[in-house]
């Protein structure tokens, strides 16, 4: 039978390679977005199964995607936010939103996802981590700690639902080259060819690297792969 896959943020960016490269190896795969209109093109260009325009901080929201899919083989957590803010200038709004954009809603979706899984004895719950929640990011340390709560949380349900046969595991990527990444240089203090230059490979990933690696993390052949926390970041991690 062939799998349900759920991918946040796929309307773009990485979401929308990871969408397109499942789409192509036979998945059925359903996006979410906040946006409508780039969300029908996105689904018409990669031949997405379906699309919820939806806000999935609201937990009602959530459990409507999972009602009309029929249920989730394959979650992947991609969707999040960036906020460039020294720590005395973060905006208590600020702080709300990523708490609950970068942690509350993968955790729900999880909870909602988990039954199905277990029910089907399989699963494969992938979460888009950043480096910057593994070595810390000056004037990021809000998104640097919403990140970061992936590392336990993959740790802890690891073991916690291994006996299923699910898996968990996060991808920290380091900077990618999506128009979030070109935000980000926009807000720091730095130029792009600076941040290049501080990066050992001298390069930005690519969104299809990460896809592929995903592939590679959701299929039968990385069954033995659970609770891991991935660095693709051009070697940014090493020190």
């Amino acid at each position: 039978m062939t799998k349900n896959v759920l991918i946040t943020g796929g309307s773009k960016g990485i979401g929308k390679s990871i969408a397109s490269q499942l789409a192509k190896t036979g998945y059925n795969v359903f996006i979410c977005a906040r946006n409508l209109e780039m969300l029908k093109q996105t689904a018409n260009e990669i031949g997405a199964k379906g699309f919820f325009a939806c806000d999935i901080t609201k937990p009602n929201d959530c459990k409507k995607i999972i009602k009309e899919t029929g249920g989730i083989d394959i979650l992947i957590n991609n969707a999040g936010q960036y906020v460039w803010a020294s720590v005395e200038k973060t905006q208590d709004q600020d702080i709300e939103k990523l708490i609950e954009l970068n942690i509350k809603a993968p955790y729900n979706l999880i909870k909602l996802c988990v039954p199905y899984m277990k029910q089907q004895k399989w699963g494969r719950i992938v979460n888009i981590g950043s480096i910057s929640g593994i070595v810390g990011e000056a004037n990021a340390s809000l998104y640097s700690m919403t990140k970061s709560a992936f590392t336990g949380l993959t740790k802890a349900l690891g073991l916690e639902l291994a006996e299923y046969g699910i898996t968990i595991n996060t991808i920290n990527p380091g900077w990618v080259k999506t128009e979030l990444a070109d935000n980000a240089v926009g807000d720091s203090d730095f130029s792009e060819d600076e941040i290049v230059d501080m990066i050992p490979q001298k390069r930005f990933i690519e969104p299809d690297e990460i896809a592929n690696l995903v592939k590679y993390i959701i299929s039968d052949e990385s069954k033995g792969m659970t609770a891991q926390n991935i660095s693709l970041c051009a070697g940014l991690s090493a020190g």
